[in-house]
């Protein structure tokens, strides 16, 4: 049998896989205030637990940096003085899910130093720690690798080293908004941009260090500065700078 046939087969047979379920959760920031009913704000800067957030970031994080104006949550990233301001929602304890299809349309900052993030860690994560809670890396972005997305999976059995990683370049990725989407099922991960696909996981050997992904997780939002992937080096003078959410979207 023809082999392309077969390819096109299998990803027609995924499109219509994903285009049958159903919505079950949206979140569209409409209003004038970010819904507290889904939403958690993360404040300061991850001291004296984990300082800089576990990866030397430089922003402090605020629930002043955050708002809902215009149809999209707006993250903005600033410095003031000597110190980095930036913003971080979550949604933990409060939407969880195991299992399904997750679409977020968002507009991303420009500038050397930024590091937007649309990701996801296991609820479990106060029980078992990181990495063994698993992290799902929908989007990442990092002002030092212009027009480039990364996809990544962080797990127990890579120590949670970015082992699992696709990067995929996109010329003027800032310029507009895009669709970051990813298909989560007890066997795989499969993430696409704009519909195309990017990147899928599904080691061959799955237990609870190849593929912690097989119980509810949460949503975060961030803007964060520096770091050992933003940084370390900033410019100053992007300042300020915001990250744009049109909508989360969740179906199963």
């Amino acid at each position: 049998m023809n082999r392309n046939y077969i390819i096109y087969s299998l990803c027609f047979l995924l499109g219509m896989q994903i285009s049958a379920q159903e919505l079950v959760w949206v979140e569209d920031f409409e209003g004038d205030s970010l819904n507290m009913q889904n939403w958690s704000y993360e404040t300061g800067d991850g001291c004296p637990d984990l300082c800089g957030w576990g990866n030397n970031e430089r922003q402090v994080y605020s629930q002043d940096y955050v708002e809902v104006k215009d149809g999209n949550l707006v993250i903005t990233a600033d410095k003031v003085g000597d110190k980095y301001f930036s913003g971080k929602v979550n949604t933990k304890d409060k939407f969880e899910f195991k299992y399904g299809t997750v679409e977020v349309r968002a507009k991303l900052p420009d500038g050397h130093g930024l590091w937007p993030a649309i990701w996801m860690l296991g609820n479990n994560i106060n029980e078992v720690g990181w990495p063994s809670s698993g992290e799902i890396d929908i989007m990442e972005f990092v002002g030092r690798q212009p027009d480039t997305i990364h996809n990544a999976l962080h797990t127990p059995y890579s120590h949670g080293d970015t082992e699992n990683i696709k990067s995929t370049y996109i010329q003027n990725v800032t310029s507009d908004f895009h669709v970051f989407k990813m298909h989560w099922t007890k066997d795989a991960i499969t993430f696409f941009i704009d519909g195309e696909k990017t990147y899928a996981f599904s080691p061959s050997d799955k237990n609870e260090k190849t593929y912690p992904y097989n119980h509810p997780f949460y949503f975060l939002l961030n803007l964060a500065i520096g770091g050992n992937f933003g940084g370390p080096e900033v410019d100053d003078s992007i300042f300020p700078k915001q990250f744009l959410i049109d909508y989360v979207k969740v179906y199963k």
